[in-house]
């Protein structure tokens, strides 16, 4: 006779009559196979391919494409540089020769600068607390503002032109630090 779960001879489960009615007879799993792993796993799906996409060999750098920094960005370095040393303020904004404003020493120095390929001039603008020495102060701020820019931007800085906008009284507050 043969029941819902197959031949009476393969049966594996409680025979039907054996149930309790309104429950669905319970089948045992098959018993698990053991395959023996003979080769090792090198790669998975995640492993980029060798030689493709963003893990491609890499290029010489002067072939992977260009970088340009504008002028703006090694202005704003060396107005930073030159705010880092002491007795140094800002200048007064200039409209067309003239000044637009105090030059008292608050605010930051004012810088204008011309990259061309890998060298930069620079001109500075600043005012000095009086009575620091204007020569040693000059040559302070030049070195520190060569040596920061052409650290951060890798641009070599061929002139930096210091124009003096003022002598201030009393010491004039240190700016920002870039560390």
């Amino acid at each position: 006779m043969s029941t819902p779960l197959g031949n009476d001879d393969d049966r594996s489960g409680p025979a039907p009559d054996d149930t309790p009615t309104g429950q669905v007879p319970v089948i045992p799993p098959a018993p698990a196979t053991f395959v023996p792993v003979t080769e090792r796993v090198t790669s998975t799906a995640n492993t980029p391919t060798p030689g493709t996409g963003r893990h491609a060999a890499e290029e010489p750098a002067g072939e992977r494409g260009s970088l340009s920094i504008e002028d703006v960005v090694v202005e704003k370095v060396a107005v930073a540089a030159a705010g880092e040393i002491d007795g140094v303020g800002g200048a007064a904004r200039r409209v067309l020769g003239v000044s637009a404003g105090s030059n008292d020493g608050d605010g930051r120095p004012r810088a204008t600068a011309r990259v061309s390929g890998e060298t930069a001039v620079l001109e500075v603008r600043l005012t000095v607390a009086y009575p620091a020495s204007v020569r040693a102060t000059t040559e302070a701020v030049r070195a520190h503002v060569r040596d920061r820019v052409e650290a951060l931007t890798d641009l070599t800085v061929t002139r930096v032109d210091i124009s003096i906008a003022a002598l201030t009284a009393g010491k004039v507050s240190k700016g920002r630090v870039i560390a």
